[in-house]
């Protein structure tokens, strides 16, 4: 099993702060995290400030959030820019249908094979967990919640992708459908006590990996906590 796999937790490092992002990364060292930088950051810093985090915690796997979402050439493109960033997963919306997952999919592998880099996994992200049956009715979507989640995941599966990003009260219907061996990250994991926050699909994290999980993604309850290194290990403590 490799280092990605040993590792359950990735902290969601919402920050446009360098020097912010520098300390959450070294706590989440010490406590054994994965990193996840995200838009906010990106939008901030850039490239240049995700390969500062990278080269200071190389040790640490990247889990580079960006969602990707356009026309496939555009997203390939995309793609390969930030695979030089050496990210273990980055992500692309499973909703920009199989043309533009697969085109995610060739670019990271061949820019990786180009460049000497283990290849990214890419995930597709299903339904933000920041929605809800009304949200969805709203945007003009018929099928259920879940229902629209399972249809979403079979289709990244098919389009070659190693996993997708989705709801931990989702978890157990995906992997049901997509089998034992898809990568399931579920954000919007909340420790028992915690702020729900703008997250509307919420699990515990021992919930969420009894349901199938294969990596957590938890953000405020440790980056806002007084001590964020004594947050995260608590929860993982919790997972044991």
């Amino acid at each position: 099993m490799n280092i990605v796999e040993n590792i359950p937790v990735f902290c969601a490092i919402d920050t446009p702060d360098l020097d912010r992002a520098r300390a959450l990364a070294a706590a989440m060292e010490r406590a054994g995290c994965g990193l996840k930088l995200g838009l906010e950051f990106f939008n901030a810093q850039g490239p240049q400030g995700v390969a500062e985090i990278r080269r200071a915690y190389e040790d640490l796997p990247l889990f580079l959030d960006l969602k990707f979402h356009d026309i496939p050439n555009t997203v390939a493109g995309a793609v390969r820019a930030v695979t030089r960033l050496g990210p273990a997963y980055m992500n692309v919306h499973a909703s920009g249908g199989t043309a533009m997952m697969i085109a995610a999919h060739n670019a990271a592998a061949e820019e990786a094979d180009k460049i000497g880099l283990p290849t990214p996994k890419i995930l597709g992200v299903t339904l933000l967990t920041s929605l809800d049956e009304d949200t969805l009715t709203q945007v003009g979507y018929r099928d259920g919640l879940e229902e629209r989640v399972v249809q979403l995941a079979r289709l990244t599966r098919e389009s070659g992708l190693a996993g997708v990003v989705c709801s931990a009260r989702e978890i157990a219907a995906v992997r049901g459908a997509c089998g034992p061996d898809f990568v399931l990250m579920g954000p919007g994991i909340r420790p028992v006590g915690a702020a729900h926050g703008d997250q509307k699909r919420v699990m515990t994290p021992s919930e969420a990996l009894h349901a199938g999980a294969t990596h957590l993604v938890i953000g405020r309850p440790i980056t806002a906590a007084p001590d964020p290194e004594n947050a995260a290990r608590r929860i993982m403590d919790g997972l044991s």
